[in-house]
């Protein structure tokens, strides 16, 4: 199978020049292409070349901009018109009476633009949502193969970028930071543990989609988050390694190992542009449903709630912990009982039964001795 021919590309420089013609900066150009203004950076530099749906989108852009300058661009001066003839002065008129000075007339007031309309946060959480929120969907079930498992993740990463709102407002790739956290919550070891992961889902009804979803999940977590990043979402490989953690080698490494198994059990796929329209298809063929975004924004903060009313409770229960224990804790120091110790003469006590001799004998001197302490002794003379 042949590879595509590629959409051509202006050189680098030209792609600045064409930028700074149409007073764009790198990163309202990166908004138009859907990237960040890194990503720009280095597409003008010559450090990367886009490719995929990023290259034709790029490519289309910088044809616009070429068209608009040659629409502005000035029209180049006609040839020098011959020397004009001499005209006749005209004959000089009577005198006219002073008129008398007009008024002058007021000018319209230039009307100002509206100024643009200040979204709420929950208004751009919900804009953000709207748009990204089904491709996530797609993209995370390729990482897990479970429809409701991908819904889930990409719910709770939306529900943490509701919590952390003014960080990721203020990030130059919101869209990044939610598919990140969906991408670790649902790779989480931790989701092997649930009731719900025992059960498997029915596979997709085509056999071809079937055998693709099967080699993906063969592959391990990182390969197959990489390999999802970089040819199923169209990331370049400084962005993958970014989203992944990881040094640009190492995320070279594995994207060639993984496009390496996939293509041993599907040689077909061998090619990257192909690999890349199967993906979007096998993500496109699911029906995978995506939850409102009030719903999502409610359910985000129920559980803060009960997250905050869990840490209150425990606190709580700590501090009363502590003053009971500094209540009835002792307030000095007390000895232990020393142990008995056994008085010499004295038998051991045994259980009831019959006297021996020796303890009959000391029985009588006990009773012939008197109770009361020695006898007094009084002075005699001698």
């Amino acid at each position: 199978m042949t590879r595509s021919p590629a959409t051509p590309l202006p050189p680098p420089k030209a792609r600045r020049r064409l930028r700074e013609t149409a007073a764009l900066t790198q990163t309202q150009l990166a908004d138009r292409v859907g990237v960040t203004p890194a990503t720009v950076r280095a597409w003008e530099s010559g450090r990367t070349t886009p490719r995929g749906r990023k290259r034709e989108a790029y490519a289309k852009l910088l044809m616009t901009l070429a068209e608009e300058e040659t629409v502005q661009a000035p029209e180049p001066e006609s040839k020098l018109e011959p020397e004009a003839k001499p005209q006749p002065q005209p004959e000089p008129q009577p005198e006219a009476k002073p008129q008398p000075e007009a008024k002058p007339q007021p000018q319209p007031q230039p009307v100002a633009a509206p100024e643009p309309v200040a979204l709420t946060p929950a208004q751009a959480f919900d804009a953000l949502y709207a748009f990204s929120a089904p491709a996530l969907v797609r993209q995370t079930f390729l990482l897990t193969g479970r429809r409701e498992q991908a819904r889930e993740s990409v719910e709770r990463a939306f529900q943490a970028a509701w919590e952390h709102w003014p960080e990721v407002a203020r990030d130059r790739d919101p869209v990044g930071w939610v598919r990140a956290t969906a991408y670790e919550y649902a790779l989480s070891p931790w989701q092997r543990l649930r009731p719900r992961h025992r059960h498997p889902e029915p596979p997709p009804a085509d056999p071809g989609d079937r055998t693709l979803l099967n080699t993906l999940l063969r592959l391990p977590p990182r390969h197959r988050r990489t390999l999802v990043l970089y040819d199923g979402v169209g990331l370049d490989l400084p962005e993958t390694a970014a989203e992944t953690e990881a040094s640009t080698p190492a995320t070279a490494n594995r994207l060639l190992r993984a496009r390496e198994a996939v293509a041993g059990r599907l040689p077909a796929l061998a090619d990257p542009q192909v690999l890349h329209r199967r993906l979007a298809e096998l993500a496109s063929n699911e029906r995978l449903r995506a939850a409102e975004p009030p719903t999502v924004r409610r359910g985000g903060e129920r559980r803060a709630r009960l997250r905050t009313r869990a840490a209150i409770a425990f606190t709580v229960a700590l501090i009363g912990t502590t003053a009971l224990t500094v209540r009835t804790a002792p307030t000095h120091y007390e000895p232990p009982v020393s142990p008995g110790q056994a008085v010499r003469g004295v038998p051991q006590r045994v259980a009831p039964g019959a006297l021996s001799d020796e303890e009959l004998e000391l029985r009588q001197k006990l009773r012939d001795q008197v109770q009361d302490g020695p006898q007094r002794l009084s002075p005699r003379l001698e």
